[in-house]
C-alpha cells in the first residue's frame, strides 16, 4: 500500500478493526519512510455484470439516484434511501456469489421500494419492467391491491368454491351487556346445553 502522503510503496499495519458488522476490516497504518499515519479500508468486492458484457464494481450510490428519480415529488427521506439501497446490498451480497447480473439488482431494489412508497414503486417498475401501455399499469396495480388485502387481512381466504364440500364451521362474536366482553355464541350455546 502506498503512502498517500509521500508515495512510499511499503507502510506497516498498526490496528485492524471490523467495520459495517463485519462486512469489511479498517487498517490503521504507518509510512515508515515519512512516519505518518493513516488508514484503509477492505471490503470484498461484489462485481455486476451489466447487459453489453461490461462489469463493473456494486455501487450503493447508483442505487440511490435511480430510486431517488422515481421518488421525485413523494415524502421519501435521503435515509430512507440510503437504507433501501443497504438493503439490496444485504440480499445480494447473501446469495454469496461475487458477481451478479444487472437484471437481479433491479430485482432485489423491487421488494423493499414497494414497501417504501407504491407511487415511487410504479414509476420505477414501469421503466424497469418496460411497461408499454395501460393494460401494464392496471395489471401491476391490481397486483398491489391484492397484496395490500391480504396484507390487511392476514386471516382473510377465498371463500371456497363449493361449500358442500368444505363446510366452513363460523362462531360469531357478541358483545355482552355493557362490560364489552366478548364471547363466541358457539361456546355460550355449549355452557347452556351442560346445565
Amino acid at each position: 500500500m502506498h503512502c498517500p502522503h509521500c508515495r512510499h510503496p511499503d507502510s506497516r499495519v498498526i490496528d485492524s478493526r471490523t467495520a459495517e458488522d463485519g462486512a469489511a476490516i479498517r487498517r490503521r497504518r504507518s509510512c515508515p519512510a515519512c512516519g505518518r499515519r493513516f488508514t484503509t479500508q477492505e471490503t470484498v468486492i461484489l462485481m455486476v455484470a451489466k447487459r453489453s458484457g461490461v462489469t463493473e464494481p456494486f455501487n450503493r450510490d447508483k442505487i440511490v439516484r435511480g430510486v431517488r428519480r422515481a421518488c421525485q415529488g413523494r415524502p421519501v427521506s435521503e435515509d430512507q434511501l440510503a437504507i433501501l439501497a443497504q438493503r439490496v446490498e444485504d440480499v445480494i451480497r447473501s446469495r454469496g456469489s461475487g458477481e451478479v447480473p444487472s437484471h437481479e439488482v433491479g430485482v432485489a431494489v423491487l421488494g423493499p421500494l414497494r414497501e417504501l412508497d407504491e407511487v415511487a414503486y410504479l414509476r420505477f417498475a414501469s421503466v424497469y419492467r418496460g411497461f408499454e401501455s395501460l393494460a401494464d399499469f392496471e395489471e401491476e396495480i391490481a397486483t398491489l391491491r391484492s397484496e395490500r388485502d391480504h396484507a390487511w387481512h392476514p386471516g382473510y381466504e377465498a371463500e371456497p368454491t363449493n361449500t358442500a364440500e368444505t363446510p366452513v364451521a363460523e362462531a360469531r362474536t357478541e358483545t355482552l351487556g355493557t362490560t364489552g366482553r366478548q364471547e363466541t355464541t358457539d361456546r355460550r350455546e355449549q355452557r347452556a346445553g351442560a346445565q
